[in-house]
């Protein structure tokens, strides 16, 4: 009876380099193909940047311009209300462009051929969950900049309240790229995501707090504002932003948030496994 002979060098890399690098690594390298595929269009990616601001310019000036002072809390300026808000809401869209980006990808093939490698597939959603977060944290940090320089905007929390209310919308944001990819890969259809988009952006940025007080909205708009889930994130947001009272509007926010994560996150990574039609 002869034993079983050690593996060779050779059978060993093998071994080794089919089971591929480590979940973090693999992370990382899926993350940065996502960055660089963002910015493979440079004036694109720039006007993305930008849009944020031109929707509080619009918004400042268009609402501004009308709101009583008298009905915003401790009488402060509208921009130092709206600017808060404006970050929330600026997530919407780039949440919704995560959903398109994945079906996209699995429609050109890259999906196909990125599985073909030793890699976790649930991972590529995540690569592209923090990519996209990447981006929405640069476009935050650019309308922050642009509202103190250019629009005077000087909220009472000062730089921390603004970094804190930046830090939870950051977590808001990425919550919601999870529904929209768990929406992805179920449709599996760009013109079906972006008619999703379309139906979703407006009831959660109209039927919410973002641009007037809640108790100035017609009575039926504040029962869809209460149950709107970026009603307690603007809330949240504004009160960390402004340095009012917070209560517990920061921890329901991110309790929400997270919970959000994880039940999108369980469903996109059942729907991006399952095989696709006629393979």
């Amino acid at each position: 009876m002869t034993s079983p002979s050690p593996p060779t060098a050779g059978t060993a890399a093998a071994d080794v380099s089919w089971r591929g690098a480590a979940p973090v690594a693999q992370l990382l390298i899926l993350t940065g193909r996502s960055v660089r595929a963002q910015l493979t269009n440079r004036k694109a990616a720039a006007l993305s940047m930008l849009q944020p601001v031109f929707m509080l310019l619009l918004l400042s000036q268009v609402f501004g311009s009308i709101v009583d002072r008298d009905h915003l809390p401790h009488d402060i300026a509208y921009i130092d209300y709206l600017l808060p808000a404006v970050l929330v809401t600026t997530g919407i869209g780039p949440a919704v462009a995560s959903g398109i980006g994945l079906v996209n990808d699995m429609d050109n093939g890259a999906v196909a051929r990125l599985r073909t490698l030793p890699i976790h597939s649930p991972l590529l959603l995540f690569a592209r969950s923090l990519a996209d977060l990447l981006r929405v944290t640069v476009q935050l940090l650019i309308l922050l900049v642009c509202g103190a320089l250019f629009f005077g905007a000087d909220p009472a929390g000062g730089a921390l309240g603004l970094t804190a209310a930046l830090l939870l919308t950051c977590v808001v944001v990425w919550a919601m790229a999870w529904i929209f990819l768990a929406l992805g890969a179920w449709l599996r259809s760009a013109e079906a995501m972006q008619n999703m988009g379309f139906l979703v952006t407006f009831p959660l940025m109209f039927a919410s707090s973002a641009f007037v007080p809640k108790e100035r909205l017609p009575e039926w708009l504040q029962i869809l504002a209460t149950v709107n889930p970026l009603t307690y994130a603007m809330e949240a947001s504004r009160s960390l932003a402004l340095d009012l009272p917070v209560g517990g509007q920061v921890w329901a926010a991110l309790g929400s948030s997270l919970l959000v994560a994880a039940v999108g996150a369980t469903c996109a990574v059942r729907a991006f496994q399952r095989p696709s039609p006629g393979s």
